[in-house]
């Protein structure tokens, strides 16, 4: 089952320990999940245990060099993204970079602000482009539910559901028995987060429950200051 995760993860790998800091904790504030190692070794052993959002990688780190730590990301996978953050500034360092992948290529010193605004671009790309491959058609129990069409369908009677309600139904969907984060949820079906709104996204939860309520194996739980789960029992 194709899931949302809450907080993006990135991957420092970062042999000056106190710039290393510096920017985990400026990403942190920022929202995000870092782990952050000096050499790299340590982070490949990460990378393969944990799912990254974004690697951000130094060339010049112990044991493993970040120009081979990119060789072994694209060997391994073409959904991880990941930029250089480097004090080499050669031209022929910057294409081995690209040509490894890189979707950007930034010399120290560097402007907080900048690589902030570079890191969401890329994550809101690579998001994108993951989206495009979550399934669009789904059985909810003795439902049916097209995405693309707006339709949810109980034994043959087809009923038309509106935009939202089309949103959040493919989103708890998605994580079928799993839990669904509420704040994530509205900031992705919204793009941002906010009380209100989150109060809006709990009346389309509601109006789902009670398209759903004709299959009482379907239940979608109340997670108390988490979330929700869309429950369906299997015989």
């Amino acid at each position: 089952m194709t899931q949302m995760h809450d907080k993006q993860n990135i991957l420092i790998v970062e042999d000056d320990l106190d710039l290393g800091f510096l920017l985990m904790e400026y990403l942190e504030t920022e929202g995000f999940r870092v782990k952050l190692c000096r050499e790299g070794m340590s982070a490949w052993q990460y990378f393969k245990k944990e799912r990254f959002d974004l690697c951000i990688l130094d060339i010049m780190v112990p044991k493993l060099d970040g120009f081979n730590f990119a060789q072994r990301i694209r060997e391994c996978t073409n959904q991880t993204p990941f930029l250089f953050l480097t004090a080499r500034s050669l031209k022929e360092d910057k294409l081995r970079g690209y040509e490894l992948g890189a979707e950007d290529y930034i010399t120290k010193p560097f402007d907080e602000e900048e690589l902030l605004c570079k890191i969401k671009v890329i994550l809101r790309r690579n998001q994108i482009s993951e989206e495009a491959n979550w399934p669009t058609t789904f059985q909810i129990g003795e439902y049916f539910f097209d995405y693309n069409r707006q339709e949810l369908s109980f034994r043959g009677k087809v009923s038309r559901i509106t935009e939202k309600e089309t949103e959040i139904l493919r989103l708890l969907c998605l994580n079928q028995n799993q839990i669904l984060r509420r704040d994530d949820a509205v900031e992705k079906i919204y793009g941002k987060r906010d009380y209100f709104l989150g109060r809006s996204f709990d009346v389309f939860i509601s109006r789902i429950r009670k398209l759903l309520k004709e299959d009482p194996s379907i239940n979608i739980e109340n997670v108390f200051r988490v979330g929700f789960i869309l429950n369906v029992a299997t015989d």
